[in-house]
């Protein structure tokens, strides 16, 4: 690619062809590759078909970079063409030829409108995002409050539990040593009367 910035202009399609023709050699030789990483033990095939893919993406990459050599040099040789005509062109007053196409600075100026209201567009949603999360902090707060409210209550209530089982606990040999007197007392009766 360093042969191809500082070439002429004369064989600047000489190596042009010649690099398109090693990375067509290149992406037949990955196609046999790939054949040959399915031959390989499973063990070493994942690492295979990683590598080869990654040289691919590396071509690719190097085929992207050749495409866009050629169309800047395309652009290049095209605005010469044009300053060329525009020089030699003589204008007069009175001539219907004196209009200058400036549908591509129209096009461009249109192209930064459109990404200029896409940038807005993501500021605004993005904006809407936050503002949405910030009302959902707001809300887990209180809902984490609440929680927290319910859980010392259930701990007040829990302890008051414990209270009531003991005092139940208590009432119940309370009640059993009643029964117990009672019944002592009921025998000496019956047998003091009899």
């Amino acid at each position: 690619m360093g042969r191809l910035e500082t070439s002429d202009k004369q064989s600047v399609h000489l190596v042009e062809n010649e690099i398109q023709a090693r990375i067509d050699n290149i992406f037949s030789n990955l196609e046999r590759l790939e054949i040959f990483c399915n031959k390989e033990p499973p063990n070493k095939r994942q690492n295979a078909k990683l590598r080869v893919d990654q040289l691919k993406y590396d071509i690719q990459h190097l085929q992207t970079a050749l495409r866009n050599f050629q169309h800047r040099r395309y652009m290049r040789e095209q605005q010469e063409r044009q300053r060329e005509e525009l020089l030699a062109q003589t204008f007069t007053t009175n001539d219907s030829d004196t209009s200058i196409p400036i549908d591509e600075t129209l096009q461009f100026n249109e192209s930064l409108q459109n990404a200029h209201r896409g940038m807005d567009d993501l500021i605004g949603s993005g904006t809407s995002i936050l503002q949405g999360l910030r009302d959902q902090k707001v809300t887990l707060k209180g809902t984490h409050r609440k929680i927290l409210d319910v859980a010392n209550m259930l701990g007040l209530s829990n302890t008051v539990m414990r209270l009531i089982e003991k005092r139940a606990f208590q009432d119940k040999y309370f009640m059993l040593g009643g029964m117990v007197v009672t019944c002592v007392i009921m025998f000496l009766v019956v047998q003091y009367l009899t």
